[in-house]
């Protein structure tokens, strides 16, 4: 997502947070259900209440008070000639909208957004961006470990055991990275020990991701039997995704390590804590 589409968004749920006063007085900022809808991307409120249920399961789930979140209110709406109608609506506190976010749609750009601009605390463009970035890394890396697990499963059935599984994977590594092993990829990039995956950048992860992908499915589709047919499969789709990068003048193997990712793993789980931490519950009696 580019900084122009960051700001965009920004000032779209910048202009719906509202300030309300707690049961001290102080000011909190909360956010109105109907409107966050909206600005999430969706047209319907019923499609829009089922997050929000889901979002408050998880609440529970996490020993959480619902109510110090979440509380539902009505809202008057305007109908056709000056009539108005009485409609279910939620009053959120930050928190409260980050639990939407992440039990939304993840295929909506807009919710993708939300997950990071009400994690990051002071809400700045190039802070939002930063952590986009970081759960794109996180999202394909799951994806990765996803494919794998499914391939070990699917060569398991077909007469591969745990250690074919371990060369077919480093046989893929040396195709999609022009001829060097896993370990001279780790040697390269200064990796003392973990997975290479899990130094490598979003582009290569998402290679990986794509050749281990097809490998899966022509599998399947084929039927292939034995380590030496699957590990010709999976070395001709690791050469694909090469090629496929090569044309646009990438080499995977020239990228730059990026950060360990079981690290960026540990930075976003104490930034959801935090928000917790610093989010103010609602009053008891909200003033609205």
């Amino acid at each position: 997502m580019d900084i122009q589409k960051i700001q965009q968004y920004k000032s779209a749920f910048d202009l719906i947070s509202k300030d309300i006063k707690d049961d001290e007085e102080n000011t909190i900022e909360v956010w109105y259900a109907r409107e966050l809808q909206q600005v999430l991307g969706y047209s319907r409120w019923e499609n829009f209440v089922v997050a929000i249920g889901r979002a408050m399961e998880s609440c529970k789930t996490l020993g959480i008070n619902v109510d110090d979140h979440f509380r539902e209110v009505t809202k008057m709406i305007a109908l056709a000639k000056g009539a108005q109608r009485e409609v279910q609506d939620f009053m959120l506190t930050r928190y409260a909208c980050y639990l939407i976010a992440q039990n939304g749609d993840p295929k909506k750009e807009e919710v993708a957004f939300a997950q990071s601009y009400f994690a990051v605390q002071t809400r700045k463009a190039e802070l939002i961006e930063e952590r986009l970035n970081e759960i794109a890394r996180l999202n394909t890396r799951e994806r990765l470990r996803a494919s794998e697990k499914q391939l070990s499963r699917n060569i398991y059935q077909r007469g591969v055991d745990d250690r074919g599984f371990g060369r077919i994977r480093s046989k893929g590594d040396y195709a999609l990275f022009g001829g060097l092993s896993t370990e001279q990829m780790k040697h390269r990039l200064g990796i003392k020990s973990g997975a290479l995956a899990d130094f490598l950048p979003t582009l290569t992860i998402a290679a990986k991701n794509l050749a281990t992908e097809m490998t899966n499915y022509n599998v399947e589709q084929k039927d292939l039997y034995g380590e030496a047919n699957i590990t010709a499969e999976h070395v001709q789709n690791n050469r694909s995704v090469r090629g496929m990068l090569g044309q646009r003048g990438i080499k995977p193997e020239e990228l730059p390590p990026a950060e360990n990712i079981k690290k960026v793993e540990r930075r976003v789980a104490k930034d959801e804590k935090e928000m917790l931490k610093e989010t103010s519950k609602l009053p008891k009696d909200s003033k609205q």
